[in-house]
């Protein structure tokens, strides 16, 4: 996915907040000015927000997507050791 990045002024996020997070979620980032200067950059992250930095070992929401008890996860967590 190609990232471009557009320019906004900070007060244009602050009042159109909902409209920036959905493009963000379509890989758009966003360079954001006051008074004409750059302050900050808003990119999006990858789905854990890791920067791909973690490996999903178990998906416990496979198994049971209403929770489950803290001793049955340490199970699953021992089996894979």
């Amino acid at each position: 996915m190609v990232r471009t990045t557009n320019i906004i002024g900070l007060k244009e996020l602050r009042e159109n907040t909902e409209n920036y997070i959905k493009q963000l979620k379509h890989g758009r980032s966003f360079l954001v000015v006051r008074r004409s200067k750059p302050v900050f950059r808003v990119e999006p992250v990858d789905k854990w927000g890791d920067g791909g930095n973690w490996e999903t070992l178990i998906d416990f929401t496979k198994i049971k997507k209403s929770g489950m008890p803290a001793e049955t996860i340490l199970k699953y967590l021992n089996a894979i050791k």
